[in-house]
């Protein structure tokens, strides 16, 4: 039997698309990563989505947010099921955001530091830590550590040691781990008092269950890569959706549609998809392909 969908009502901050909802609210995204990382960020800003290819032969990753705080810095934070692999996924981001940030023919030193954050529903390591950080280092210098600007921590739902973490971490950790009927719940904490208003605006918003139906629909065309890829009955069905929802803010230029038609790769439309629900006009649409590069 296939598995039901679930309606907008009964998404909760752990459901993909509630996440990036709530994460492109870049207030929002900021106070999460205060509440992670325990510092103070001046500002982000914050894409959400965003898919990176570099090479057709190369895996693509679609990052689910992607943020740039006022120091530089870049953030990728995820939310991971127990059925995928972390610790080989995180080593790939990481690499794959170095080639993204490093401008061609840079210098190694101007790599930014990249932060890439796993908030798990399972213990990843087994040692019941809300927050497992990753250090590098030397074992024939006695472990001497060393830094080189890329930080990867694996959050875990599954916690125990709540004495030796912050309370808005916890109390953070425990909402995305909270039921539905435990998502209104009051968890001692600003960060989380700000996400869970940021979700019951979503659920309350028309143009959000719209949204939903849309995303919800591209999910249902997004086949596995090499099984859906390059198939043009696949690729017309997209472009279609994607006219479609450019219809609903304006009118396609013939440059627009012969650009659009021009895009080949099935994941590269469906993400042109989604920009176009969220734009506000056909212009605005334009310069965001301009920005993913399409």
């Amino acid at each position: 039997m296939a598995k039901k969908n679930k309606t907008l009502q009964e998404l909760t901050i752990k459901d993909n698309f509630m996440f990036t909802a709530v994460m492109s609210n870049e207030d929002n995204a900021k106070a999460v990563l205060e509440c992670i990382l325990g510092i103070e960020i001046e500002y982000v800003k914050v894409e959400y989505e965003k898919t990176i290819l570099y090479n057709p032969e190369y895996k693509s990753i679609r990052l689910d947010v992607y943020i740039k705080d006022g120091n530089g810095r870049f953030f990728n934070v995820e939310m991971q099921s127990a059925s995928e692999e972390v610790f080989k996924r995180s080593r790939y981001y990481h690499s794959i955001i170095d080639s993204d940030i490093l401008e061609s023919g840079a210098d190694y030193e101007t790599l930014s530091d990249s932060y890439v954050i796993f908030i798990c529903d399972f213990d990843p390591v087994g040692f019941g830590k809300y927050k497992y950080t990753v250090k590098k280092g030397f074992k024939e210098a006695g472990d001497y550590e060393y830094n080189d600007g890329s930080y990867t921590l694996f959050l875990s739902t599954k916690g125990t040691n709540e004495s030796e973490e912050s309370k808005d971490l916890v109390s953070f950790l425990k909402y995305v781990e909270a039921a539905q009927n435990d998502c209104n719940i009051d968890y001692s904490s600003e960060c989380v008092r700000r996400l869970q208003k940021s979700v019951n605006d979503i659920k309350a918003s028309r143009k959000m269950r719209k949204q939903y139906m849309n995303w919800q629909e591209i999910r249902r065309n997004d086949f596995n890569e090499g099984k859906a890829e390059g198939k043009a009955e696949d690729l017309n069905m997209v472009r279609s959706m994607l006219l479609d929802a450019i219809s609903t803010i304006g009118v396609a230029s013939d440059e627009l549609v012969e650009r659009i038609m021009k895009i080949d790769n099935l994941e590269n439309l469906n993400v042109a998809v989604k920009r176009a629900i969220i734009a506000t006009s056909v212009s605005e649409f334009e310069e965001e392909l301009t920005k993913i590069n399409l």
